[in-house]
């Protein structure tokens, strides 16, 4: 694992230690890294969500989409099931 060092103002510092010790982190490293996940989460469902959007439009998410995809889950739990 590599290591990195990042200096915070004391107010940060001071919120910093609060999370860790309200939240149940053992080291001020594990919140950062979790801050840091999320935001990589954040950034790759933003991706998806743009890519989507600029996606051509395809048939619309009714009813009968809604009704037909049950069916097919229904189908496919049939045919997993052994019957």
């Amino acid at each position: 694992m590599s290591t990195m060092n990042i200096s915070l103002p004391d107010s940060l510092k001071a919120f910093v230690d609060e999370q860790v010790n309200e939240r149940g982190y053992g080291t001020s490293s594990e919140y950062v890294r979790e801050l840091i996940r999320k935001d990589r989460d954040r950034q790759h469902v933003r991706s998806l969500l743009l890519a989507g959007a600029a996606s051509a439009p395809t048939s619309p998410a009714d009813a009968a989409y809604f009704q037909s995809l049950r069916e097919r889950v229904a189908k496919a739990a049939e045919s997993g099931s052994g019957n």
